[in-house]
């Protein structure tokens, strides 16, 4: 993991199980999943399989499933043992377009104080000194 991912993902101010979520959402839309699979797709959005253990990936499904977000079912396997698979319910659907909304916003206005920033050349001055 780069220094940059881990002051991201290690911040304890940083909520990333609600990006989890929120990722976990979009995942669901189109198609279920189970948890490996799932875990192998957050690769897409900076997850690391480190930094993501599935204990965390399950406990957040069994979250946002109490929540109504998300949906449960068993599946055969096949030649293997059933497997829980997940899919995104009706709130869930409505509950990413709100949370797309609010990120839409932040990062409007993350663009604008990175713009400021910027445009005053703090980083540069700093690195003068």
């Amino acid at each position: 993991m780069s220094d940059e991912q881990s002051t991201i993902f290690n911040s304890k101010s940083h909520k990333m199980e609600r990006f989890l979520e929120v990722c976990l959402l979009l995942l669901l839309y189109d198609d279920v999943g189970y948890g490996y699979g799932l875990v192998e797709e957050l690769s897409f959005f900076g997850f690391s399989e480190e930094e993501l253990n599935v204990g965390t990936l399950y406990r957040t499904l069994r979250n946002m499933e109490k929540e109504k977000l998300v949906e449960s079912f068993w599946e055969e396997g096949g030649q293997g043992p059933k497997r829980r698979v997940y899919r995104i319910s009706e709130n869930g659907k409505a509950e990413l377009d709100q949370r797309i909304r609010i990120m839409r916003m932040r990062k409007a206005r993350i663009e604008r104080l990175i713009g400021r920033y910027d445009e005053l050349g703090i980083e540069k001055k700093e690195n003068a000194e």
